[in-house]
């Protein structure tokens, strides 16, 4: 199988990076230079333009910033879709609406191509190391087709159902993880305010009924000051206004989500677009004049696990 990748961020490039590391036939694109040079020294092949790719491969993989930016991509005169025929298979991992995924596929089905939404969960450092969750809607077949190269990429993949039903698990996942930093910037003040041992508050959380992923992995570089998840305040505006936004269209009221969401636009505003994620507990610390430093926490996440091959849950 031919895979092409387009998007090779802090996501893209590491999922990419897996594809390569596992040999498969590689092609990539993405407008900084900087980043596409890495691959190419490994072996993997450039296209010229989206649509150069997708005529190239079988497999036509789109990891973006935004739904617009894959939009871009997909429907410009030199873009995917002027480069799809019959029977190839477009896999986008972004994290995306599902109306916009949907809208896009059906552009992909008259071409005779088959989508499928594939968006990934567990964080950069298991992107890293093939070790993420991955989440997938579209056809069966088209899902089990494309499976060796999702197990490289991941380790636990779950078929969702149809066609746009995994970016809609993806944004739920994501809401749920903003709710959880969210909650930590609250429950870090209070352990500190109590002057509890940091470290120790941190171990007896994760053997806890409280602990989440959120806090095995965040709090760390948290308590460490760097803050440094790899994952930017714009991005977690861009996914939590996802799930607003669909919570609206599917007339559900919600209490939380309205709050969050203008909890990160506060955040966005004190520390900037491009500051890490994780800085939204910096507001607890700025309020309440404390700190959440304690020793023994890496500045950056790296992980352990050793890389296997993954399988479908």
């Amino acid at each position: 199988m031919k895979v092409g990748f387009i998007g090779l961020g802090n996501v893209g490039g590491k999922l990419a990076g897996s594809l390569l590391r596992n040999k498969f036939d590689l092609t990539v694109r993405d407008l900084d230079q900087n980043l596409t040079k890495p691959f190419i020294d490994l072996g993997a092949k450039v296209a010229n333009s989206p649509k150069e790719l997708a005529e190239q491969v079988d497999l036509i993989i789109t990891c973006l910033p935004s739904p617009q930016i894959c939009a871009d991509v997909m429907e410009g005169e030199d873009g995917i879709l002027n480069g799809l025929s019959e029977n190839k298979i477009w896999l986008e991992m972004s994290t995306t609406d599902e109306s916009e995924v949907k809208r896009i596929g059906k552009k992909v089905i008259a071409k005779k191509a088959i989508p499928l939404d594939g968006p990934v969960s567990g964080g950069c450092h298991r992107a890293a190391t093939g070790n993420i969750a991955i989440f997938v809607g579209g056809e069966r077949s088209a899902f089990e087709k494309v499976l060796p190269a999702l197990t490289v990429m991941g380790r636990k993949i779950l078929h969702t159902g149809e066609l746009g039903t995994a970016s809609i698990l993806k944004v739920i996942t994501n809401y749920l993880a903003s709710v959880h930093l969210v909650a930590l910037g609250e429950a870090w003040t209070v352990a500190r305010k109590s002057n509890l041992d940091l470290s120790k508050t941190y171990k007896g959380i994760a053997v806890s009924s409280g602990n989440s992923f959120v806090h095995e992995t965040e709090s760390q570089v948290i308590l460490n000051g760097s803050y440094n998840i790899n994952f930017t305040m714009d991005l977690v505006l861009k996914d939590t206004g996802l799930f607003d936004d669909l919570a609206k269209k599917l007339n559900a009221s919600l209490e939380i989500s309205p709050k969050v969401v203008e909890i990160f636009k506060d955040g966005q505003k004190k520390y900037g677009s491009r500051a890490w994620s994780s800085m939204i507990v910096k507001r607890m610390e700025d309020l309440n004049k404390v700190d959440f430093r304690a020793n023994g926490f890496p500045d950056e996440l790296i992980d352990e696990e050793k890389e296997k091959k993954g399988y479908e849950i």
